[in-house]
C-alpha cells in the first residue's frame, strides 16, 4: 500500500473515530435532558423554551466566530428564500421543545421516549409519500408495526398518544425541511436561534414587566438553571451535526437509538413513571420494527459496498 493510501485510510479512521465520538456524547447529551428538565419542571414550558432560545445564540455564536463560518450566516440573512425556511423550521422545532418540556414536566417522560423511538419510522413514511421513495418488504413491515403499537395505545387511552405522535411527526419534519436550507448546520441552527430570539427575547421581557417571571435576583437558583437551558440545547445539536458529518448514515442511523433508550430508563427506574402491559405491548412492537429497520438499513449497506468496484 502506497504512503498515499496509507494517508488516506488513517485520516478515514481517524474522522470516522472523531464523529463517532461527536455523536455518541450528543446522544448521551440528550439521553440525561431529562434530569435536567425536571429542574426547571416548575416552570411554565414556555418560559423555559424562551431561555432555551435567548441562551443558546451566544454559544452557537462563539462556535461559529471559531470555525470562521460567519460569513455564511451573513449570506443567509440576505437571502429572503433562506430566511423564510430558516423561519419555517425554527417554528417547528419550537413547538417540538415546548411539547418535550411540559411532558417531562407533568411525568409523561415514557411518552417523549415513544415518540423518538417512533421518528426515524415517520421520517421513512414522509420520503415514501413526499419523495416517492420505494419502500422495501423490511421498511413496509416495520413502519406497520409501529402504526399498531400507535394503534394499541390509542384503543388503551381512549385517544391519538399526542405527545409521542407530535414529538415525532415535529422531529421528523423538521429534519425533512431543515435539508433544504442551503447552509451547514451550525450555522443553519444559529440562524434558527437569531430568528426565535426576537419573540423570545420579547416573551420574557413581558414575563419581567408583568412580575411572572422566574428570572429574577430572588430566585438564584431558577437563573441558574434558565442559564443552563442554553448550553444544554445548543451544545449536544452542535455536537451532532459535526458528529453526522464524518459518520455513515447507517451508523447516525443506530445509534440514534441511544437518547430514547436512556429517557426510557431513567422515565421508568428514576421518575417512577407507571408502565403497564399495553405499553410494554407498544414499545415491544416499536423496538421490533426498529429491529427489522435497523436490519434492513444494514443490509443495504452490505450490498452498496460489495457492489463496488
Amino acid at each position: 500500500m502506497t504512503n498515499t493510501a496509507t494517508d488516506s485510510l488513517e485520516k478515514s479512521q481517524d474522522d470516522g473515530l472523531r464523529g463517532f465520538l461527536f455523536a455518541l456524547s450528543a446522544y448521551l447529551m440528550w439521553g440525561i435532558l431529562p434530569l435536567y428538565m425536571k429542574l426547571v419542571a416548575h416552570i411554565p414550558a414556555v418560559e423555559v423554551v424562551a431561555h432555551r432560545i435567548v441562551w443558546s445564540v451566544p454559544i452557537a455564536a462563539v462556535i461559529l466566530f471559531m470555525l470562521g463560518r460567519t460569513g455564511d450566516v451573513g449570506r443567509a440573512l440576505r437571502s429572503p428564500r433562506t430566511l423564510a425556511m430558516a423561519a419555517l423550521t425554527a417554528a417547528i422545532i419550537t413547538c417540538n421543545w415546548g411539547i418535550y418540556v411540559w411532558a417531562i414536566s407533568v411525568d409523561r417522560a415514557v411518552e417523549t421516549a415513544l415518540g423518538y423511538y417512533i421518528n426515524p419510522l415517520v421520517s421513512i413514511a414522509m420520503a415514501a409519500v413526499f419523495l416517492r421513495e420505494k419502500l422495501n418488504l423490511y421498511q413496509i413491515a416495520a413502519v406497520a408495526l409501529a402504526a399498531l403499537a400507535v394503534l394499541i395505545m390509542t384503543m388503551d387511552a381512549g385517544g391519538m398518544p399526542w405527545v409521542s405522535l407530535s414529538l415525532a411527526l415535529s422531529f421528523a419534519c423538521y429534519g425533512f425541511l431543515r435539508k433544504t436550507l442551503p447552509i451547514g448546520p451550525s450555522q443553519g441552527f444559529f440562524l434558527e436561534v437569531l430568528i426565535l430570539c426576537i419573540p423570545a427575547l420579547a416573551y420574557i421581557f413581558w414575563l419581567s414587566w408583568t412580575g411572572q417571571s422566574h428570572f429574577r435576583w430572588s430566585q438564584p437558583t431558577d437563573i441558574a438553571v434558565l442559564l443552563g437551558c442554553g448550553p444544554v440545547t445548543a451544545i449536544p445539536l452542535i455536537l451532532f451535526s459535526f458528529g453526522a458529518k464524518l459518520l455513515r448514515y447507517s451508523t447516525v442511523g443506530i445509534m440514534q437509538y441511544i437518547a430514547p433508550t436512556m429517557i426510557f430508563l431513567i422515565a421508568v427506574f428514576v421518575f417512577q413513571e407507571p408502565f403497564g402491559g399495553v405499553k410494554a405491548v407498544a414499545f415491544a412492537l416499536i423496538w421490533s420494527a426498529l429491529a427489522v429497520y435497523s436490519w434492513s438499513m444494514f443490509r443495504d449497506a452490505r450490498r452498496a459496498k460489495n457492489s463496488r468496484p
